[in-house]
């Protein structure tokens, strides 16, 4: 749903898994899907997305619709009976995510947030040595991620849109330290505003349980950057690479070194693909369910409501 410039590299992991089948494409304008399905090779082409929903040869969607889009399109395309990937953020707002999943409970059909970065085996890897104790004790979780937009005119600046560093590139900090820690039980933030009116700079605290911490930082108006370092009593471990997963390799810091742990390289895109239709089927669990999407929305909202307050707001 749309032509938005991260299809094509969800085409390209699509096109890679054997049970997916992309048949159609819609944008808000006939010329617009036209363009794109002869750019691409799609079969299809729908001039709106309405016509898109009324597909009935289409059993799923992605939607990477702008953020302020997703839940409307969400649920709109599970009371059509389709399953849904729809990429992230789901929703700043916890309650929004509950609804969809409510929705999609009623119509019998599956909706998953589209993090791709949590179906590479560099991230299952990066779980399974911590769980194995590789750091000792887990202690702190230290997470970047930023780049630089400068066009004013890029919907990621756009607060009618959601936009803003935390929804666009701080979510994957924000999930990355879930993934390791749990849910956080309280945070605290602060962020610097551009655009018109949407975070482009943010940092965020957060406090786990067993006395864990997590704190990030993400921008649209900082040097590019993105690495995630977990540390325990005994080591660390350092990636350079955590969410785009293209140079998948672990290094394990310790008191005989340093280790780097090579990891085999793999499409996310495809991985996430996969898993979904195979949930769709009936063959696996999908890897990302309600109760992470509902937890991610609740962390975004209660940093949103801390950097806003200037307070620590306990979840």
């Amino acid at each position: 749903m749309s032509s938005a410039r991260i299809n094509r590299l969800f085409l390209e992991g699509a096109r890679q898994a054997a049970n997916v089948e992309v048949i159609a494409v819609a944008s808000r304008e006939q010329s617009r899907a036209d363009e794109f399905a002869r750019a691409t090779g799609i079969e299809r082409a729908h001039g709106s997305y309405e016509a898109l929903l009324a597909d009935p040869q289409v059993d799923a969607l992605y939607i990477p619709l702008p953020n302020s889009l997703h839940i409307e399109w969400t649920v709109r395309a599970l009371q059509a009976g389709k399953h849904v990937l729809c990429e992230k953020p789901l929703s700043r707002r916890a309650s929004d995510v509950e609804r969809a999943y409510e929705i999609a409970d009623r119509h019998e059909r599956l909706l998953m947030e589209a993090f791709m970065y949590r179906h590479h085996p560099q991230t299952s890897r990066l779980v399974a040595l911590v769980k194995e104790g590789a750091v000792g004790r887990l202690r702190l979780v230290r997470a970047a991620f930023s780049f630089n937009a400068p066009d004013p005119a890029d919907v990621r600046l756009k607060a009618e849109l959601d936009g803003g560093a935390l929804m666009d590139v701080g979510c994957y900090c924000v999930s990355g330290a879930r993934l390791l820690a749990g849910e956080p039980l309280r945070v605290a933030a602060e962020q610097t505003l551009g655009g018109d009116g949407v975070d482009v700079v943010f940092t965020g605290l957060m406090q786990f349980q067993d006395d864990v911490v997590a704190h990030f930082d993400a921008g649209l108006a900082l040097a590019m950057r993105d690495e995630l370092e977990v540390v325990g009593e005994d080591g660390s471990l350092f990636l350079d690479d955590p969410w785009h997963c293209r140079d998948p390799v672990i290094e394990l810091h310790g008191r005989d070194g340093v280790q780097r742990i090579e990891v085999e390289r793999a499409n996310s895109y495809a991985l996430e693909a996969e898993n979904f239709s195979d949930a769709i089927a009936g063959v696996q669990a999908p890897l990302l369910g309600r109760e992470d999407a509902v937890g991610q929305a609740r962390a975004i909202e209660a940093l949103y409501e801390a950097a806003g307050s200037a307070t620590t707001v306990t979840l």
